[in-house]
């Protein structure tokens, strides 16, 4: 048996839809799945031509949390302290953070050449760390 593939990561966040609204209004990307399965909205996105690789946008509680955990889990998402992160690439970093400060997205770190490429990041509306980078070739 051989794993081929990541294809859904999660992230929490406390408004799916003010979620939605900063990942594809502010973002560029793509509504992948919008499901009310009952017990929890399913409410997943993915980068422009990628559909296969979702980010799973999901508020804390039932049933993967109980309620005292949930609330645990909101206090250290606001507090930014949760730990998560998303790491994207680009073509070009410096364009990129141009736009997103047009857009009012939070900016963490400025543009920055590093061994490994040109990266910033930035913050979601809940917390959650993005980094966006321009990756150099390999070699």
């Amino acid at each position: 048996m051989t794993m081929n593939a990541i294809s859904r990561s999660q992230i929490y966040v406390l408004d799916q839809d003010e979620a939605l609204d900063f990942y594809v209004g502010k973002l560029g990307m793509e509504l992948n799945t919008d499901q009310d399965l009952g017990f929890m909205r399913w409410l997943t996105v993915n980068l422009p031509g990628d559909p296969e690789r979702e980010i799973l946008l999901e508020k804390p509680g039932p049933p993967a949390l109980d309620p005292a955990t949930a609330e645990q889990v909101r206090e250290l998402l606001t507090k930014g302290a949760l730990g998560g992160y998303l790491f994207m690439t680009t073509d070009d970093a410096r364009k990129t953070h141009e736009d997103l400060v047009a857009k009012g997205v939070e900016i963490t770190d400025e543009p920055t050449e590093r061994p490994y490429g040109i990266d910033f990041g930035i913050r979601d509306p809940f917390g959650n760390r993005i980094r966006i980078g321009q990756m150099f070739p390999r070699g």
